[in-house]
This record gives structure tokens, sequence and C-alpha cells, in this order.
């Protein structure tokens, strides 16, 4: 007497069931990085290293003299861009709609996406306006705010593992989802600073010593 094949096949379907709607979530969706090379990219600032290794970029360096970034040749509008990234050594970040100050390697300055190196603060996903603004989520005069945005990053952050990272920007609104779980909502207000238009652009941070891999960028321009 054979057996019912039921349990196998409920199994087959749930699998093409879960990989039709994973498909259909990533409707839209362009690599932003080839896996092999960084064609369309470009590094600008200190003396960091980027290169393409197995499906990843590594940014590296050690004794690294001011911030270092991979940039986007092209730039964006309103997106939802996504990315995983595992820190091993230093700090780091994903700028995006960033910009660079005039002159042939200018200062890189704009919305940047915390990569953290602090257990003790736990901040990764925190949104940072490098060279101009600083904290902005959360906001360097809101103790409170701090201490529930650590505890929920102590919660979330898979130290040097890797992390998924969603960053969704509309008009002057940025939302940060980390490990699945929104972290960032920020309306910037700041007509003179709320940078619209960007580069995306990976970071070395200056310091002793700097490791970090990115990996499965891939971005939905929205117009």
């Amino acid at each position: 007497m054979k057996l019912p094949r039921l349990p196998l096949l409920a199994t087959l379907l749930a699998t093409l069931l879960i990989s039709a709607h994973a498909a259909h979530h990533e409707e839209g969706f362009v690599p932003l990085f080839d896996g092999e090379s960084l064609d369309g990219w470009k590094t600008v600032g200190g003396t960091g290293s980027f290169k393409a290794k197995d499906d990843m970029i590594v940014g590296y360096g050690e004794n690294v003299k001011g911030n270092t970034f991979l940039r986007t040749e092209k730039t964006f509008t309103d997106f939802d861009f996504r990315f995983s990234y595992k820190r091993i050594d230093g700090n780091s970040g994903m700028m995006f709609r960033a910009a660079q100050r005039p002159g042939e390697n200018g200062r890189v300055f704009g919305y940047q996406c915390e990569h953290g190196n602090r257990p003790e603060r736990a901040w990764s996903a925190g949104l940072y306006d490098e060279a101009r603004r600083g904290w902005l989520q959360p906001h360097s005069t809101d103790p409170r705010g701090q201490e529930a945005f650590t505890a929920q990053g102590q919660r979330l952050t898979n130290w040097q593992e890797w992390n998924d990272v969603r960053i969704l920007c509309e008009g002057n609104v940025t939302k940060i989802w980390f490990n699945g779980e929104l972290r960032t909502h920020f309306i910037d207000t700041d007509k003179e600073h709320n940078t619209l238009e960007g580069f995306f652009g990976l970071q070395v941070h200056s310091g002793k010593k700097s490791l970090v891999y990115w990996k499965n960028l891939r971005i939905k321009e929205l117009k």
C-alpha cells in the first residue's frame, strides 16, 4: 500500500508560494553593484581602499587618514534601496542622497545610515548628517530617545555578522528598516539641508583599522 504524499506536496506548494511572494516583493529592483567590478563607482576622500570580491564590496585599510567613500557616479532622488553589510573592524556607514564640496576631491557630506561599532551605544541604522548637522535620529539633544534607540539597537544588531538594511526616501521623508524592523523615521523640514538628490557612498572611516563588507545592493527608483 502506497503512503499518501500529501505532506511532500504541501511542502512543495508552500515553497512555491514563498518563492512567488519573494519575487513579487523584489519586483522592479535592479542591482547597484555588478558583483564583479567597481564599474560605476569611484573612491573619494581619504586613504581607505575598496575592492570587489566574491559578489561583495570590501572596504578596508589600516591607519586610514580621512573618511573615505566609494561613491556611485550616478545620483538618485526617490528610491527604495536595500543591502546587507557586515562590519568587522572600525566604524562605517552608507551615504545616500550625498554630495561633495567643491574641488577635485571635495569633502563628502549628507545623509548617512550608520554602521556602528559600539555595542554600548548600538546606533546602527540611525541617521547621521555627515560633515554637516550631526545626529538627526536619535537627536544629539534627546537623551531619552537615545536610550530607547540604543536598547532597540542592542536587540537587533548582529555584531560582526550580516545585517539587512532598507532605506526608503520619498520627498523629505526618510525611513530605515534594520533586520526587518523600522529603525528611523525622519522628516527633514530644514530646507537649507534637506538634500533631495545625491549619490550613494560606502564608508571606510578614518582610524587604526577598518574592514567592512557589503552585498546584495539593489534599488528601485520611485520617480
